[in-house]
């Protein structure tokens, strides 16, 4: 099944999230299971740079900065969205100096050394784009990580139980009739990005929090 190709455009993206910024962390209880996996299967501990594309109000990040990352770890947030820049920066405060936040325009390349990077993390952000968009989001992600990095994606996709699938099927619709209603996302399926890409799959699943499905991936350059 295809996914709606209707998607928001990076100005309306962005007064989209500026206006329920403080309303996302109440209504991310869905993400938990993909985003339990993620950190899990990041290796985010063996991570001295950390790049986190569309950041939001850096729930996950600070849980990777308390329990994941070790002490010398450098962390940067990137969000398109005001709103969420200041929640996220107020959030991280207490890291200091390793933990920054800045907002960019939504484009996606970045003023980076290439192989500079050791994890380049996206959440609920390659659903949000155009294909074309997530195709340079992950190209520019192979440019910036270390040889040894990893890519870190979780993202919203299609069902494989009936409830779940339903559940996609519904989200998809409404995607099409009003994308803002969602948040601009909408079901997708994230590993055709990466094959025949030089990128080497290491964890792969879907799973499902209160009847949403997610897709987490994990990948290494080649």
């Amino acid at each position: 099944m295809m996914s709606s190709r209707r998607v928001l455009s990076r100005a309306d993206a962005r007064a989209v999230y500026d206006r329920v910024g403080a309303w996302q962390d109440p209504q991310a209880f869905y993400e938990a299971p993909a985003l339990d996996a993620l950190a899990e299967q990041g290796a985010f501990e063996a991570a001295g740079t950390v790049i986190e594309i569309g950041c939001g109000t850096a729930r996950f990040a600070r849980r990777l900065l308390r329990t994941r990352c070790p002490p010398p770890t450098q962390y940067e947030g990137i969000d398109l969205s005001g709103t969420m820049v200041r929640l996220a920066k107020a959030r991280l405060a207490s890291f200091g100096p390793r933990a920054t936040v800045r907002q960019t325009d939504g484009g996606l390349t970045f003023d980076r050394p290439d192989g500079a990077v050791d994890r380049v993390v996206a959440t609920y952000v390659l659903d949000l784009l155009s294909r074309g968009d997530a195709r340079t989001l992950i190209g520019e992600a192979h440019r910036l990580l270390a040889a040894d990095g990893r890519l870190c994606l979780a993202g919203l996709t299609w069902g494989e139980g009936l409830l779940a699938r339903a559940v996609s099927w519904g989200w998809d619709r409404l995607h099409a009739f009003r994308p803002e209603w969602v948040g601009g996302c909408r079901p997708l399926r994230m590993r055709p990005f990466l094959e025949g890409a030089c990128w080497q799959v290491r964890h792969h699943r879907v799973v499902t929090g209160w009847g949403v499905p997610s897709e987490v991936l994990v990948a290494v350059p080649e």
